[in-house]
């Protein structure tokens, strides 16, 4: 099992930034992979970032990339996202999750977090 416990949400203006953060327990982090997916009032969960294990490889849904950056720190078992930039439209419930592959990640995360609000207003 793996327990994902996420923070860092809150209200930002547009154009604003916010780092969300988090922190896993329970098996090797370094391990898993490990994704951020969104979802907003009246929509369905989608992909944002995911990062491969160590080795770090990033991948980015369109609508973020240049403007989010996932991180993570394995002696820490925190994985980030730095969310710059922000729009109205990237309003929504931020969830962190964990696979054992980033493909697998992007149709099937095996854990996930509880969630954070990201609130942008115009």
């Amino acid at each position: 099992q793996v327990q994902l416990v996420e923070s860092g949400g809150g209200l930002v203006q547009a154009g604003g930034s916010l780092r969300l953060s988090c922190a896993a327990s329970g098996r090797t982090f370094s391990s898993y992979a490990m994704g951020w997916f969104r979802q907003a009032p009246g929509k369905e969960r989608e992909f944002v970032a995911a990062i491969r294990r160590p080795g770090g490889s990033t991948l980015y849904a369109d609508s973020v990339k240049g403007r989010f950056t996932i991180s993570r720190v394995n002696a820490k078992s925190t994985v980030y996202l730095q969310m710059n930039s922000l729009k109205p439209e990237d309003t929504a419930v931020y969830y962190c999750a964990a696979q054992t592959s980033v493909a697998t990640m992007l149709t099937s995360p095996e854990y996930w977090g509880q969630g954070t609000q990201v609130t942008v207003s115009s």
